[in-house]
């Protein structure tokens, strides 16, 4: 008889806890709401005008009623900050084995590839149980990733990456939403999320010719981008090799100083747009911008192409220096003239800035 439901279906590992959190927090809620009118209401009737009740010496204060008032609560908002908090945790540590997917957002669509290189529009295919992380941006204002069946939900931003992750748990076809407003079209920018067995899954992606591999995309771009004419194995221009640097810190020149960032996707796209606000110390801003040249979805292959030679070990000698012994933190590329027994943050020796 009720076909009306309250919640969407809940079909992601995540879903059930979310579930359990808006259910404790609108039980706590009515049962307050009902104490309270049920208080109101008694003591009304009570105390009416005209009742024969004794209304001599009330009371003007009352510990424990004070200390009860004050501690019930207390706990109540402690127990649902602390089922928040973990549901925090949870939502933005994705588990090891999350298969990564570059989503770009743009007026009035969501466009996205998987690993293998099957691109998809407005549409999300995925097997079952298998954990997926979004990586995410926009090409021009701000959307909202947003998939109710998943109780997950992501702005994506221009200029950022963001990134969410979910595990479904369920065979189906679910709903996809932008839930910020980005313009004319917006209430037509949705899709679907279709969740499939493996074995469909697979068939799926041999259905069509893929073409090439996000990592095979981000390479070809990068030698046509003439990047490798500095950055390759053959370059003639001092340039900072890229093998093994993803995910390391690497020493960047700020006055007379060297700081340490990580290398990360954010870095590494920044270092293309704008390779003159992170300068690797010991070589020189030589680098030009790539603003306006490259698109958000030919940042995130070449991005996937860096992060698959970052496991590769970076070439020349075997022994570098140490840039904090008592950390152990190995620089991701050689800084001449450093000098390794200060620690990052020092001031250059004269010689060493020359």
């Amino acid at each position: 008889m009720w076909n009306f439901p309250i919640l969407p279906e809940s079909a992601s590992s995540v879903a059930p806890d979310y579930d359990f959190a808006f259910w404790y927090e609108v039980a706590v809620g009515v049962f307050f709401t009902l104490f309270v009118l049920v208080l109101v209401l008694g003591l009304a009737n009570r105390y009416r005008r005209g009742r024969q009740v004794d209304r001599s010496h009330p009371p003007t204060h009352s510990l424990k009623l004070e200390a009860l008032w004050i501690g019930v609560p207390l706990v109540i908002a402690m127990s649902m900050f602390g089922i928040s908090a973990v549901l925090y945790i949870k939502q933005f540590s994705p588990p090891g084995d999350a298969v990564e997917i570059p989503v770009v957002g743009k007026q009035w669509m969501w466009k996205l590839q998987h690993p293998e290189g099957k691109k998809e529009i407005n549409e999300l295919h995925l097997p079952v149980g298998q954990a997926v992380r979004l990586k995410m941006i926009s090409q021009d204002v701000i959307h909202s990733f947003f998939i109710p069946a998943f109780r997950v939900k992501q702005d994506v931003l221009p200029g950022r990456y963001t990134e969410m992750w979910f595990r479904p748990t369920k065979i189906g076809r679910y709903r996809l939403f932008c839930t910020e407003y980005c313009g004319t079209d917006h209430s037509v920018m949705g899709g679907w999320v279709e969740v499939m067995s493996q074995a469909d899954y697979e068939r799926w992606l041999a259905t069509e010719q893929a073409g090439e591999s996000l990592v095979e995309e981000g390479r070809r771009l990068f030698v046509l981008n003439h990047c490798a004419g500095c950055h390759g194995e053959n370059a003639t221009v001092q340039a900072p090799r890229l093998e093994g640097v993803y995910g390391r810190p690497v020493p960047i020149q700020v006055g007379d100083r060297v700081e340490f960032v990580q290398a990360d996707d954010r870095y590494i796209r920044d270092s293309i747009l704008l390779p003159k606000s992170q300068v690797v110390a010991g070589y020189q801003p030589i680098m030009p911008s790539y603003q306006g040249q490259l698109s958000e979805e030919d940042l995130l292959k070449i991005i996937a192409y860096i992060k698959a030679i970052g496991n590769r070990p970076a070439p020349g000698p075997a022994a570098q220096p140490q840039y904090d012994a008592d950390r152990g933190i190995q620089p991701a590329v050689e800084v001449p003239g450093y000098d390794v027994d200060k620690p990052p943050g020092a001031t250059l020796l004269p010689e060493q800035t020359r």
